[in-house]
């Protein structure tokens, strides 16, 4: 779902995805093609990516920590060699 807001209300989605100076930039970035988007109509979609790309490395990097950690406390799979 969170997906979903980013691409449609990028800043929102950053936010609630806890990211405040993305979303801040990302406002800025909304500004910056909104001007220039008039002209090279790809840059619309620059904002929504920023938001996507930002909340997909955010979930990444939780998931990676969590593995982390799992191993950190139960130790390495069975089988993996160091």
């Amino acid at each position: 779902m969170i997906y979903v807001l980013a691409a449609l209300l990028p800043p929102l989605g950053l936010l609630l995805n806890g990211q405040p100076f993305s979303a801040i930039f990302n406002l800025v970035l909304i500004v910056f093609c909104l001007v220039f988007g008039l002209i090279f109509h790809v840059l619309l979609l620059v904002p929504s990516a920023h938001a996507l790309i930002a909340v997909h490395m955010k979930r990444e990097d939780r998931r990676h920590r969590e593995v982390v950690e799992a191993i950190r406390q139960h130790g390495p799979p069975p089988g993996y060699r160091l």
